[in-house]
């Protein structure tokens, strides 16, 4: 497919998610950037609804990283023990309260280079965390819902999460990519289903060349 096609098709399937979902947003409650950090981290492999019932009370133990990188590994495995993972999530989450405490001032960074020295924060979260925490677009967000919806609507031809997002920031404009990752998640979640997408339910049916999707039963 000819560049400027995918550019028109990426474009159309905006403009239909804008009408399914006009104010996007992180599912994620969080109160400023770290906090934000502190959830998507948590959110690997695990649901948000779930993380949610997780943060008032880490929150409430270690309001900040200062605090957090006080804690122990087993005091914290305590808490996050129902997000799964726990041991490599309270590593990676006791690293990034250091880091962020020793290296940056006790501030999340502002720029994608620096939050990706921060131990458990790879280019996925750093682009959440720039766009959700300041409205930053500095990137765009790849996760399980993108990866998965940008290859089956045609936009991308890569499995690689960084070629991906090459792909995707060339398809849409700059000031949309935060957006664009909070509709493919939902619209992921909520129709274009890993396992049993519901094509004939798809607004974006008439669009989608159903790439790597079994043809005949939808």
């Amino acid at each position: 497919m000819k560049k400027t096609e995918k550019a028109a098709r990426a474009l159309a399937v905006l403009e239909l998610l804008k009408k399914r979902y006009p104010v996007p947003e992180t599912m994620l409650v969080h109160e400023n950037p770290w906090e934000l950090l502190v959830a998507t981290v948590l959110a690997a492999q695990c649901t948000d609804a779930r993380v949610n019932t997780i943060t008032p009370e880490l929150f409430r133990r270690w309001p900040g990283p200062a605090e957090l990188a006080g804690a122990t590994q087993e005091e914290l495995e305590a808490v996050i023990r129902p997000t799964g993972f726990y041991h490599n999530k309270a590593r990676n989450l006791l690293g990034a309260a250091r880091r962020v405490t020793e290296h940056f001032g006790g501030e999340v960074p502002r720029t994608i280079e620096e939050l990706i020295t921060i131990p458990g924060v790879a280019r996925k979260t750093a682009n959440v965390v720039l766009w959700g925490g300041f409205g930053i677009n500095q990137g765009l967000a790849v996760d399980t819902h993108v990866k998965r919806l940008s290859f089956r609507l045609g936009l991308t031809e890569h499995t690689d999460p960084v070629r991906i997002e090459k792909d995707l920031m060339l398809l849409f404009p700059r000031e949309e990519w935060g957006d664009v990752n909070h509709r493919l998640v939902w619209f992921g979640r909520d129709v274009c289903d890993a396992r049993k997408p519901a094509c004939t339910e798809c607004e974006l049916f008439s669009l989608c060349p159903r790439c790597g999707v079994k043809k005949g039963g939808d």
